[in-house]
């Protein structure tokens, strides 16, 4: 995949060297396109293959043996793959509306277990079944106890506590403002992978994109959706937790899912979450728009113009212009030209 974070494009890195070299014209055979890039006659045959498909590129002339596919204008070229992407979410959406449901199926059979066996009203036989304890791992919910329910804020703070000590190899977490005040540092420091959806809207706090940043750079792994459907924490896939709605509710309880079926629905619920969101692009709004010279910057590099090209439509030397898409590429994270329009793009900075 490429290293720049362009594999919702459906492209590697051959394919966009590839791509590059050929809307820079710097071969005229498919032989010294392959001498150029320093990869095998095969591999760059499929690579041109794929751009076609893809759209990036019409197939080559017929009378011309062993010539090149001829580039697609590269804003056009994403904007098809952005649309394709857009309907594969569409149909994803459907999907994870479908778990969502299912999930709220689950969540009213498991407050009803709740509700059951806390009008028994039998502490002994709870305990006897493992409901009561703290259970393997400090869970709190054995495994005779489908869910538990944990009435109160200390009660529920307690339990995530103990279940993130108890924590071994994976922690999966979805969350929404305002975020619990988890030890994520502990975690990563123990080895343990930690994997987040965070909502968006909570991220405009001032100064929680920079917290979240440095837990990045020591090994979180995060993703930000718009409209997180629900808290959840799932331990080492063998207990969940769903905190309260709203925390600051009296009435307001968790819920410890220790059933097989419950965490599975859980745990798809969050894999299909994690899909359809974002990655983390280091600020909490998801980039800002440059201004208007960087836009017609981005303009002139999407419609496959040289160097020297840009330099003239904007005015200045041919080393101005290059240091200008130098500072453009290191502003979007960029490794080549192509992935900054491919995010610029998505980002909806081009008009395509």
């Amino acid at each position: 995949m490429i290293k720049g974070g362009l594999p919702p494009l459906g492209l590697g890195e051959a394919e966009e060297r590839a791509y590059e070299a050929l809307l820079l014209e710097r071969a005229d055979h498919v032989e010294e396109l392959a001498r150029l890039l320093d990869l095998p006659r095969k591999r760059v045959d499929t690579a041109l293959d794929r751009l076609v498909e893809h759209g990036f590129a019409r197939p080559p002339d017929p009378v011309d043996g062993g010539g090149l596919p001829h580039p697609a204008a590269p804003a056009a070229a994403i904007r098809v793959l952005i649309d394709r992407r857009q309907a594969e979410l569409h149909r994803r959406s459907a999907e994870l509306q479908r778990r969502s449901a299912e999930l709220e199926r689950l969540r009213l059979t498991a407050e009803r277990l709740a509700a059951e066996r806390l009008a028994a009203d039998r502490p002994a036989a709870l305990r006897a079944h493992g409901c009561g304890g703290t259970g393997a791992g400090g869970e709190g919910a054995g495994a005779g106890c489908a869910v538990e329910r944990l009435a109160g804020r200390g009660a529920a703070g307690e339990r995530t506590g103990r279940l993130l000590a108890g924590a071994e190899r994976e922690v999966l977490l979805m969350d929404r403002a305002p975020y619990a005040d988890l030890d994520m540092g502990g975690l990563l420091a123990r080895g343990v992978e930690v994997r987040a959806v965070l909502d968006r809207a909570g991220l405009t706090v001032p100064g929680r994109a920079r917290a979240v940043a440095a837990l990045v750079r020591r090994g979180l792994r995060v993703r930000v959706a718009a409209g997180v459907p629900t808290r959840l924490l799932a331990v080492d896939r063998r207990v969940a937790l769903l905190p309260p709605s709203d925390a600051a509710d009296p009435r307001a309880y968790a819920l410890v899912a220790a059933d097989a079926r419950l965490r599975e629905a859980l745990a798809a619920l969050f894999e299909a979450v994690w899909e359809g969101a974002a990655p983390w692009d280091g600020d909490g709004d998801g980039g800002r728009e440059e201004g208007p010279e960087q836009r017609e910057l981005l303009r002139l590099l999407a419609a496959g113009l040289k160097d020297e090209a840009i330099a003239r439509r904007l005015g200045v030397h041919v080393h101005t212009a290059r240091r200008r898409i130098s500072r453009l590429l290191e502003s979007l994270d960029a490794r080549t030209r192509f992935q900054a329009g491919a995010r610029a793009t998505a980002r909806g900075w081009l008009d395509t």
